[in-house]
């Protein structure tokens, strides 16, 4: 009976491990699509960029500054918004990784113990000479 209490105490921790994993995956893809946002915000400002200075660098050059400095701020704003956001994904990670660790911690001293009983149980019987 103890043995087979073992047995679902380790398909617990299989299916908790399996969940877990499973978070972590969305987690990681989610810090891709992060990272790819950030490549292309950045592929866009500098688009922006030289689009504004073939356009008023020369021609008007008070423009230029002006709409310089709105492409920077709305840049700047949006890398911030991306940065707190793989912050927070880097922060997730981090304890769908700890839960994992102490969840195949729990799991291996369980396939231990299970592992000691089994073999205390079919030893039990054995006469010793």
């Amino acid at each position: 009976m103890a043995i087979s209490n073992m047995h679902e105490t380790l398909l617990l921790y299989t299916k908790q491990k399996s969940m877990v994993n499973n978070k972590l995956s969305t987690t990681m893809m989610n810090m891709l699509n992060a990272s790819k946002q950030t490549a292309e915000s950045q592929a866009k400002y500098n688009d922006n960029i030289n689009d504004i200075y073939y356009s008023y660098y020369e021609s008007d050059p008070e423009a230029y500054e002006i709409l310089m400095e709105q492409c920077e701020n709305e840049h700047e704003l949006e890398l911030a918004n991306l940065n707190s956001w793989e912050q927070e994904l880097e922060l997730q990670k981090n304890n769908l990784e700890t839960q994992l660790n102490e969840i195949n911690t729990f799991e291996s001293s369980w396939t231990k113990l299970l592992q000691t009983n089994v073999k205390s149980d079919f030893s039990y019987g054995q006469i010793s000479q």
